[in-house]
């Protein structure tokens, strides 16, 4: 039989010894051992190559936009240089030219330094004296028809050679229209073109 007198003491000291019982201290996670000096070496690698990568991605993006505006500008610089043509014995902007001219006018309102001369041209239809007059009148309709826009007299010097510089040299019609001409030559601000 057991004894009562035991069984307190007993059950005490048992839940003394329960609620003294402390959980275990977590398992210590073993710390990363000190890279080896191959993971060390991969990892500069790996480091290295994504930086050269970075540096050869952004490299090839200016290129591809250097090429991109060097592009842009060379279609401008053509578009300014690009040729009107005239009727026989005449002077005045035809509605062809005025197209071709209009294009030029948007660009030179964008690039305030951009200085051009105004070459007149006339086919070998009549004197020398009549053909330099002629293309100085050509040259002159070009300018005053780019001021009519606001653009400064002064941006455009004009030339006539007359009938001194053909484009073709033939003797007939085709030849003579393509000869009817303004030309122009940029003299200032070519590379100050804004796109």
């Amino acid at each position: 039989m057991i004894d009562r007198r035991l069984v307190v003491p007993v059950l005490v000291a048992s839940l003394w010894l329960t609620s003294c019982r402390r959980d275990p201290p977590p398992a210590a996670t073993p710390a990363p051992a000190p890279p080896t000096d191959d993971a060390a070496a991969r990892r500069a690698d790996s480091i290295a190559r994504a930086r050269a990568d970075s540096i050869a991605r952004a490299q090839a993006e200016a290129a591809r936009l250097a090429g991109e505006r060097e592009r842009a500008m060379a279609a401008l610089r053509a578009t300014l240089e690009e040729m009107v043509f005239f009727d026989y014995d005449q002077s005045d902007i035809t509605p062809d030219a005025e197209r071709v001219l209009r294009r030029k006018v948007e660009i030179l309102q964008r690039s305030t330094a951009v200085r051009l001369r105004v070459e007149g041209h006339a086919d070998e239809r009549g004197s020398t004296e009549y053909n330099i007059a002629l293309g100085t009148r050509r040259a002159e309709s070009v300018r005053q028809f780019f001021t009519g826009f606001g653009l400064a007299a002064d941006r455009f010097a004009i030339l006539s050679y007359g009938e001194e510089r053909p484009l073709v040299n033939e003797t007939n019609e085709a030849a003579w229209a393509r000869n009817r001409r303004a030309q122009f030559v940029i003299t200032d601000g070519a590379n100050q073109i804004v796109p």
